[in-house]
């Protein structure tokens, strides 16, 4: 197998192998990142935020320390502030923007891009499925199947309450509210508001049925 294809083919959304030496290496490192993020203790700010750009694999640095604990705080304000424990599959497929806030419990499978725009804030428990497997069983094939995924994009000003999910392909739009427990399906837009849980078949329409799984593994 082509492993530059393989992961390519992985950022596509396309069928690709999950469980191949340069993928699998690549989730070790994520989890051991999140594992000192989320059992850092009592640290500083500008500590978490180290941690947190190790996840996500962002080199950008941040601004010099100030001797003043109070406004080295204040330099960091525009930062994205996440609260552990925190769960994701690769991290460098996450996108943050600033003043973000992140729940404690947050899960993110970042198979395909996630991207969560600036001021949004995120309730407890918010997981975020951009990862997918065929429906055919017989394709699915456990560990030895291929997966696929969609990228996921929310907005600007958005609040997702506790216990959102959501699916797949979705984007919300800038200022959307997502209700607590709901799961979102479809697209939302600009200030469109889910209030209660929403499963519908409509986000299996993107993927192809059973019979079309076939044509598509033979190709990997």
């Amino acid at each position: 197998m082509d492993l530059q294809e393989n992961r390519e083919r992985m950022r596509r959304g396309e069928l690709y192998h999950a469980f191949v030496s340069d993928l699998t290496a690549d989730r070790a490192r994520c989890a051991s990142a999140c594992r000192r993020f989320n059992n850092a203790g009592d640290v500083s700010r500008r500590q978490s935020l180290e941690l947190w750009k190790d996840i996500v694999g962002d080199t950008t640095p941040l601004p010099p320390a100030s001797q003043d604990p109070a406004e080295d705080d204040k330099l960091l304000e525009k930062h994205p502030w996440i609260e552990p424990p925190i769960r994701m599959d690769y991290g460098y497929n996450v996108k943050v923007g600033e003043g973000a806030f992140i729940n404690f419990d947050c899960v993110i499978i970042d198979t395909c891009l996630v991207t969560i725009g600036a001021r949004t804030l995120f309730g407890p428990k918010v997981s975020l499925y951009s990862g997918t497997h065929p429906l055919d069983p017989a394709v699915r094939n456990g560990t030895e199947g291929p997966e696929s995924g969609k990228e996921i994009h929310i907005g600007e000003d958005c609040w997702l309450a506790g216990n959102v999910t959501v699916l797949p392909g979705v984007t919300i739009g800038k200022g959307a509210v997502i209700g607590a427990g709901s799961v979102v399906t479809k697209i939302y837009h600009k200030k469109e508001s889910a209030d209660s849980a929403q499963v519908t078949q409509a986000f299996f329409s993107g993927f192809p049925d059973a019979q079309g799984w076939g044509g598509l593994v033979n190709s990997l």
